[in-house]
């Protein structure tokens, strides 16, 4: 017999203050990691060093929808 698994979609929760600044902070901080990474580490991410920076320069309310 076969049993078929239903995922049915939750809308999600607004995250608490202290969720979004601990994920805003989390942002910033792997922004700066990625400046802080030499041209042999950028290259072998396939990033340039300007890029590195305009990514690292952007604002933390500036973040990709996951």
């Amino acid at each position: 017999m076969t049993y078929i698994s239903q995922t049915i979609a939750t809308p999600r929760s607004n995250p608490s203050l202290l969720q979004r600044l601990s994920q805003a902070y989390g942002l910033w901080h792997q922004r700066q990691a990625l400046r802080r990474l030499d041209d042999a580490a950028l290259r072998d991410i396939g990033v340039s060093r300007a890029q590195a920076e305009a990514e690292a320069r952007r604002p933390v309310w500036d973040k990709p929808l996951y």
